[in-house]
């Protein structure tokens, strides 16, 4: 399968910490990935890595066959943050109709995004007087507007109820079924079934890199949850095993 990303031995340091310990993965073309893993272990810093707006140290990130962040990128990528990136002073339809006339889209592709992403009922509102989740849609629908090749969710289904989370998802798999690649982050783990394959990261650190189906069969289990957990204990547990030397003994 024909690949969109190709990150490789890919470092970033904040500070003196190390968010990022040299990530490689690749991730195909017309597919869900999700990227899941805690609060804080890098998955927002390898996707700003990805959209181009993260200094790195060392490594290289290819986004549709270009570096990532540079300009053949730009009417190619869309990108959905963690705090909504809306105008709070427009109703939810003003922001789709500008992003889409960005992109030398008519109006209807803007009423179209807002009803893809279940806010046609309030699209006449005024951004600043939605609900957070509310909010978070609206940028959901900015953000696929221009119908871009790459879609990358930072935790899209954040404050959104099942039905929605639901409707979300089949829409994610709808983009993905027509060509468009997405990569969407999650901290929750019942949503790992949902992608077509998974990054799981702890720590900076892939822990894997499959399939859902792979990834339970490798740890031994149908909880996706549980499978993440033993996958990680079984990182301890080799990192905790003291280097070999020549002779076949620990150093001393």
């Amino acid at each position: 399968m024909e690949t969109a990303i190709e990150v490789r031995d890919l470092v970033v340091e904040r500070g003196r910490r190390r968010v990022l310990d040299g990530i490689s993965c690749a991730i195909p073309r017309g597919s869900v990935t999700g990227l899941l893993g805690p609060s804080g272990s890098g998955k927002t810093t390898l996707m700003r890595a990805i959209v181009g707006v993260q200094i790195i140290r060392s490594g290289t990130v290819t986004v549709l066959g270009h570096p990532a962040g540079t300009a053949p990128l730009r009417r190619t990528l869309g990108y959905l943050t963690q705090a909504p990136s809306v105008y709070a002073d427009l109703t939810v339809r003003e922001n789709a109709r500008y992003f889409a006339a960005l992109s030398g889209l008519p109006g209807t592709d803007a009423d179209q995004a807002v009803a893809d992403v279940g806010l046609a009922a309030a699209a006449r509102q005024i951004v600043g007087t939605l609900s957070g989740g509310q909010r978070s849609r609206a940028s959901l629908a900015c953000a696929i507007v221009g119908k871009p090749a790459l879609l990358v969710l930072d935790e899209p289904t954040v404050g959104q109820d099942p039905v929605l989370r639901a409707d979300l998802w089949e829409r994610f798999h709808a983009l993905a079924a027509g060509g468009t690649t997405l990569l969407v982050s999650s901290h929750v783990m019942d949503e790992a079934g949902r992608c077509d394959r998974l990054l799981l990261i702890r720590e900076g650190r892939l822990v894997a890199d499959d399939t859902p189906g792979a990834v339970r069969a490798a740890a031994g289990t149908d909880d996706l949850d549980e499978a993440f957990l033993r996958l990680i204990r079984d990182q301890d547990k080799a990192e905790a095993q003291p280097a070999v030397g020549e002779e076949g003994k620990a150093p001393r």
